[in-house]
């Protein structure tokens, strides 16, 4: 019987000798296996108050993170609930450090709890959950108060009552200062004038500044909404933890724009003296153009032509070098959002830009051939009046009866252009009248009457001389065609030159008793199809004045 309870008594030994090696290997076991683990076995956090006390992170004596979890937390509502002095002490055990809440150990942390890759240590990971665990014992017993309770809600409802006060002044007085500004800028958009007439739309002006004044009205609302959210989660325990986590986020924002508008000082300094020497420089290379252009310089290879756009295509290239040297100190420019919108702008610039290349391309070519000029009468294609303006995309004409054709460079480009300004006189521009008369009609006559009602019409120059040229020996009819020159001071007035040199030379011929042929006919009429002098200003026309 003797060596029966020595054998039973050796057999218990050998037990609590192996569960003792067992527990320490679970302890001590190498990084790689509390890795695997790690990452088998998700963490759970230590809630107590709302508040996150530390989080477990192995599985210690066969208990996972959530069940130690779980199991700490209904301890610490144990002694919460019996009440105490709520002193949270820290100590010492073979496995890590325990917790204890008024001497009673309610968790442990081991060293596979610890969260290395940021930085934590045993040591700082148990200090912190002290530190944590003491608000949140000190909140439990604010919260079992009922006085600090009353005195809360009173402060939470004093702060939405603040707050509806707040709002409610925000909105008069979004709209008062709405009122005010509107009136105000009524009173000073009528003296912004350029050359008399108005620069900025007030319609457009006074949009602008009232959504302007909305956003800053929306911004002051959630920032207040923001004070009082903070301040009335703050007064209670239980919500207390959202609260600071509402004015960290705050303070943090603040914060990190802060830090963002000072570390981008210094390159932004640097884009703003670029930029200032980027100006200046072609404020002197403008300048040196409009010289050359007001032909008080005069250079071989540039006139006052090709002055303009030559300044155009310098300051762009200058100022695309600017950018490009700027670029690196722009703030964010090193981060791939930037990169990423840099690369998208390029495709989207690469695509559709080959059309406008072409058209800047054939403007260039138009420019530095001189093919046109401000100011010059010209035909292309079915468009004919005088150039207003001349770009790189698109060249605008003025016809004579007062609308404006936009024809793209490519397109003028690409057709025959007729320019009546061209002359070896070198001013004013042609106006050309055809006329078929009948073989029984002297040539000579024609060529006199002609001539005739060139000189009648106000704005044919005498110089160069008009003259008449036989263009044709047509079937049945003589073509004529009187070439003269108009003056070049109004050449939109192209048109009215023309109405009244046709009407003139239907004058003369009627005078003369001269049939005009236009078109063509098939047999001579009895009598002459002519308006006879007494019944030019037949009703409801009007006689002239003298």
């Amino acid at each position: 019987m003797k060596n029966d309870t020595n054998s039973a008594l050796r057999t218990l030994i050998l037990a609590v000798l192996l569960l003792h090696a067992a527990v320490a290997a679970a302890i001590d076991k190498p990084s790689g296996a509390t890795e695997e683990e790690r990452a088998a076995v998700p963490p759970a956090p230590l809630l107590v108050q709302n508040r996150t006390i530390t989080v477990f992170r192995a599985s210690v004596l066969g208990y996972s993170p959530s069940s130690r979890a779980d199991a700490a937390g209904r301890r610490i509502e144990r002694l919460l609930k019996q009440g105490g002095d709520g002193i949270v002490t820290a100590r010492v055990i073979p496995q890590g450090m325990t917790i204890e809440l008024d001497g009673t150990s309610v968790f442990a942390v081991t060293p596979e709890d610890v969260d290395e890759p940021v930085g934590d240590t045993l040591q700082s990971t148990v200090d912190n959950a002290v530190r944590t665990l003491t608000i949140a014992v000190k909140e439990a017993q604010e919260q079992r108060n009922p006085i600090r309770m009353l005195k809360a809600a009173g402060l939470a409802v004093l702060a939405a009552l603040v707050y509806a006060a707040v709002l409610y002044g925000i909105v008069r007085g979004t709209r008062r200062l709405i009122s005010r500004l509107s009136i105000a800028l009524h009173a000073r958009i009528a003296g912004l004038k350029v050359a008399g007439v108005i620069a900025v739309h007030p319609d457009q002006l006074l949009l602008s500044v009232r959504w302007l004044v909305i956003f800053a009205a929306w911004l002051a609302g959630l920032l207040a909404t923001q004070v009082w959210l903070t301040f009335a989660l703050q007064q209670f325990p239980f919500t207390r933890p959202w609260g600071e986590q509402l004015r960290g986020y705050l303070l943090g924002l603040l914060t990190s724009m802060l830090h963002s508008m000072v570390g981008a000082l210094p390159g932004l300094l640097t884009v703003a003296i670029i930029f200032a020497i980027t100006r200046f420089i072609s404020h002197l290379v403008a300048g040196f153009f409009r010289r050359v252009e007001a032909q008080r310089i005069r250079l071989g290879w540039l006139d006052e032509d090709t002055a303009h756009p030559t300044q155009r295509i310098v300051t762009f290239v200058l100022w695309l070098f600017a950018l490009a040297m700027a670029y690196p100190y722009l703030p964010g420019a090193h981060t791939d959002a930037f990169k990423g919108l840099s690369v998208l702008v390029g495709v989207m610039v690469s695509i559709g830009a080959s059309s406008l290349v072409g058209q800047a391309a054939s403007g260039m070519i138009l420019m530095y051939a001189r093919a046109l000029r401000k100011g010059d009468y010209v035909k292309i294609g079915e468009a004919e009046g005088t150039v207003s303006e001349m770009g790189m995309m698109a060249t605008r004409i003025q016809t004579g009866t007062g609308e404006e054709v936009v024809l793209p460079s490519s397109f003028v480009v690409s057709n025959v252009t007729r320019n009546f300004s061209r002359q070896a006189s070198g001013h004013g521009f042609v106006v050309q009248v055809t006329v078929t008369i009948g073989y029984s009609t002297p040539w000579r006559q024609v060529h006199a009457m002609l001539l005739e009602a060139a000189r009648r019409t106000r704005g044919i120059l005498a110089d160069p001389v008009p003259y008449v040229i036989q263009a044709a020996l047509a079937d049945f009819y003589v073509e004529y065609t009187l070439v003269t020159f108009a003056g070049p001071d109004a050449p939109t007035q192209r048109a009215v030159v023309i109405s009244d040199l046709n009407g003139n030379v239907q004058d003369v011929f009627n005078e003369y008793g001269v049939q005009i042929m236009s078109p063509h006919y098939v047999g001579d009429p009895q009598h002459p199809q002519i308006v006879a002098k007494e019944h030019w200003f037949d009703a409801p026309a009007r006689k002239p004045e003298a």
